[in-house]
């Protein structure tokens, strides 16, 4: 090897972890991320580090071991507010939070891996995806832990930005869907329902279906910067449908039933703090 390449070596470690975890694997799916909005307004440099530093670490793995299939995770978030909808994968992308910024650049490096390396790269590109084990920075969980925990007033942000909400199970299989399917090999894909609804709407839902009469009441602490909220999401799944027969099996209202059940058990709500705000 030249004194150039040697070099150039130096300039890009390799990561010892993931070249030892990808060894003799046959799939990645690759879901590490920071993905909460609120704190890459605090802290972006941490993103930039983990969500694309992170996802050209696991492309380098992947490459030199062989990997069959990589599955990178993306975001709803890197369409921005609709400029129409349903959004299929063709929309602009709008880098509205420094989150969404860093998950554009991760997408477009897990893609630069397939067309200068022929790495078997699907971007998997999920809606909003909710369930049990959430994590209570979500507004889903967030709503369900303080009713279960018999709060009577609720703080919250904007309630009126719609979103294509997916029961986790459905976001899941969608997954295993593109990772089987050869023909999603060097493309993008959205994994969604294919309807929207309102922040506002889904919270009384949620209200209905725990028989509660909690108050929301806004609180600007919570409330997006007006460039930054993303106001419209509805997911166009025509392409995951053509490629893999993908249909998802919850209604909003049978996956927030299923999701209520498993917070309201105690060794669960337990594990949750309902009454701090997490940015």
């Amino acid at each position: 090897m030249s004194k150039r390449h040697r070099s150039v070596e130096r300039r890009c470690p390799r990561s010892p972890l993931l070249q030892k975890i990808t060894q003799g694997v046959d799939t990645v799916f690759h879901l590490a991320a920071l993905i909460a909005i609120p704190y890459s307004y605090v802290a972006p440099d941490s993103y930039v580090d983990t969500n694309i530093k992170g996802t050209l670490n696991i492309c380098q793995a992947a490459r030199e071991n062989n990997v069959s299939r990589v599955v990178h995770t993306s975001t709803s978030e890197v369409y921005g507010t609709a400029q129409y909808v349903p959004i299929d994968e063709s929309h602009p992308l709008q880098a509205q939070s420094p989150y969404s910024a860093t998950k554009i650049a991760a997408d477009a490096m897990a893609m630069s891996f397939f067309n200068a390396f022929n790495l078997p790269v699907t971007i998997a590109r999920p809606f909003n995806t909710y369930g049990p084990r959430q994590s209570a920075r979500a507004v889903i969980p967030t709503i369900i832990t303080q009713i279960a925990g018999g709060v009577r007033q609720i703080k919250l942000g904007d309630v009126t930005p719609t979103r294509d909400f997916n029961f986790v199970t459905d976001t899941c299989q969608g997954f295993l869907a593109l990772a089987r399917s050869d023909k999603a090999i060097g493309q993008t894909v959205n994994i969604g329902s294919g309807t929207e609804v309102s922040i506002e709407d889904t919270l009384n839902l949620i209200k209905e279906l725990m028989q509660s009469d909690v108050k929301f009441i806004t609180d600007g602490e919570r409330v997006r910067p007006e460039k930054s909220e993303v106001f419209r999401l509805c997911c166009d799944n025509t392409l995951i449908r053509e490629l893999t027969g993908f249909e998802p099996r919850h209604s909003l209202r049978e996956g927030l039933q299923e999701t209520i059940n498993w917070f309201k058990q105690p060794e669960n709500l337990a594990k949750y703090k309902a009454t701090i705000y997490n940015v």
